[in-house]
């Protein structure tokens, strides 16, 4: 009787509180067109059935492994608590209220097994509340489109500098070997987590791949109880303006000049619109003072005035008294 093939891929699932969609998580991966992987299933000290459903799913399939926490550590503990349990040459992440594509893995694995990269991204797209009750993936946004299409072997950020605008650790399969060389971890207690790895990952890895297929859907959660919808609180605003800032120091300690500029025009054109409308009668003066004061270093960046905006996004900047 042969043994079956060792797993190559360790997916490391943090969720806090997701007993709705956990099912869809887990289900994502057990359909997945590549086998070999196995998963660790971080329950970050849930209050609803979510440990339930991760116990569940370690008792049906021996690929996953559960740990739960006493108390909630975040997003980026949990990561990290799953990273100190890899034994496998590569990692992933799916956070548990997202769901893989089913070639996600194959793709990914495929990718870097292939050529050899410290990682490999992909493209994802929204996965938004539908008028049934349920979700219904979106289109590829321009912005992941620049990162990861055309499909791209051993490149670099010197050669493709728009890779950087792919911040998400979920998108990705990477090497332990580049982890443990580079000393990466996910800094705990800030909200945007992402942000700063993704540029450290980018800016310290000898090559990566990038391919232009969807491998995740990111959920939107109808409730607004995403950490992403919740950017008009002051504490949350200022997470997600110094984990902006922080991955664009990051490219510019690396010497990448092109990818820090391809991040500040890809933050003038796509994060920073949706803050200015939020600002515009924002209770909190504070809110205001330190989006502008965080535009207008921005700006200053691109040795020009504030660039062309469509007319409501210009309405609001002046509305805001950001410039």
């Amino acid at each position: 009787m042969t043994s079956p093939p060792a797993p190559v891929v360790t997916v490391i699932v943090p969720g806090f509180d997701v007993a709705d969609f956990a099912e869809e998580a887990i289900d994502s991966l057990r359909a997945q067109t590549l086998a070999d992987w196995v998963a660790v299933l971080v329950d970050d000290a849930s209050a609803d059935r979510t440990g339930e459903i991760f116990d569940a799913a370690a008792g049906a399939d021996p690929r996953f492994r559960v740990v739960h926490h006493r108390a909630q550590g975040g997003l980026s503990a949990a990561r990290n608590t799953g990273l100190d349990l890899v034994d496998t040459p590569l990692v992933a992440f799916l956070d548990a209220d997202d769901r893989y594509t089913p070639r996600a893995l194959e793709l990914l694995v495929g990718a870097v097994t292939a050529s050899g990269s410290d990682f490999a991204l992909g493209a994802y797209v929204r996965l938004r509340p539908d008028t049934t009750g349920g979700y219904t993936p979106g289109h590829v946004q321009p912005w992941v489109t620049a990162a990861t299409d055309p499909a791209r072997s051993r490149t670099t950020l010197d050669a493709h500098p728009d890779a950087s605008g792919n911040i998400v650790a979920w998108s990705k399969v990477s090497r332990m070997d580049l982890w443990r060389r580079a000393g990466l971890r996910f800094p705990e207690g800030k909200a945007y987590e992402d942000q700063i790895l993704a540029q450290q990952m980018y800016s310290r890895a000898r090559a990566f791949d990038v391919i232009p297929d969807v491998v995740v859907e990111w959920r939107e959660r109808a409730d607004g109880s995403s950490i992403t919808q919740h950017k008009g609180e002051l504490p949350v605003m200022r997470d997600y303006l110094e984990a902006l800032a922080g991955g664009i120091a990051v490219l510019d300690a690396a010497g990448q000049p092109r990818a820090a500029a391809s991040r500040v025009r890809l933050i003038l054109s796509m994060d920073l619109p949706p803050l200015v409308q939020l600002a515009v009668d924002h209770h909190d003066e504070a809110y205001r003072r330190e989006l502008g004061a965080f535009t207008r270093d921005l700006w200053a960046r691109t040795g020009d005035t504030p660039p062309a905006l469509d007319e409501t996004v210009a309405a609001a900047l002046a509305a805001a008294r950001l410039w």
